[in-house]
């Protein structure tokens, strides 16, 4: 276990492990995950795009994977809105871009590879930052929030969906349990253990506007959205 100085978490994998496993998952990815979490991740994803999207926006989906979370924006925002969706993993941005075909949103929509530890933009370039369940496998899940923060305009949002902790001390520790069997298979886990970053964020300088706990008792999720100052 480490800490992030808010409380522990389980240890991340490594990076090349953590590639492995999405690139073998990318084709299945989408509806893996909705099973594990018996479809509380896109529930979870459209919460946040629903109660952040107004129209003419810059958009990035961090951490985008199969753009299920960036897609949906570009679908919800308005006409001259763009969403960037960035991932470490071009086979999942790959799997993605073909929705982005079937689904007619090439001309709103761009994909990079990227590292969202180490966000390749400007401060201050977006007017809307999601992260869903992106920041759960990073080695460092603080570092990767302090970045949406940095790169979001002041007066924009940030919105983010994350594993959390049960609450229920039994619950909580019969998920620790599963858990440390799961990590035994990372193609099972992958890679996503409970984080904490909204501390970090508010220390940062931004507004709690919204906070719910999603999803089943064993595995819940954090949706939260934040604002960052004016000045």
């Amino acid at each position: 276990m480490l800490t992030t100085g808010d409380e522990k978490m389980r240890k991340a994998l490594t990076r090349e492990k953590i590639q492995d496993i999405y690139s073998r998952l990318a084709a299945h990815y989408d509806t893996l995950h909705r099973l594990l979490t018996a479809g509380a991740d896109q529930r979870g994803r459209r919460m946040l795009v629903e109660k952040t999207i107004t129209s003419e926006e810059k958009i990035l989906d961090c951490g985008a994977g199969t753009g299920s979370c960036g897609l949906l924006a570009a679908k919800m925002s308005g006409a001259t809105s763009h969403v960037i969706l960035l991932d470490l993993n071009e086979t999942m941005l790959r799997t993605g871009r073909k929705k982005t075909l079937q689904e007619d949103l090439t001309e709103r929509t761009s994909w990079l590879v990227g590292d969202m530890t180490r966000l390749p933009f400007p401060d201050n370039s977006f007017d809307l930052v999601f992260s869903s369940y992106s920041l759960c496998p990073l080695t460092d899940p603080r570092q990767g929030a302090l970045e949406l923060y940095r790169v979001t305009r002041p007066g924009g949002k940030i919105a983010v969906a994350h594993s959390t902790e049960a609450e229920n001390p039994f619950i909580h520790w019969a998920a620790d349990k599963i858990e440390t069997l799961a990590w035994r298979y990372p193609i099972l886990s992958m890679g996503c253990r409970p984080v904490s970053v909204l501390p970090a964020l508010e220390r940062a300088g931004a507004k709690l506007l919204f906070r719910q706990r999603i999803g089943v008792p064993l595995w819940p999720f954090l949706i939260f959205i934040m604002k960052k100052p004016q000045s």
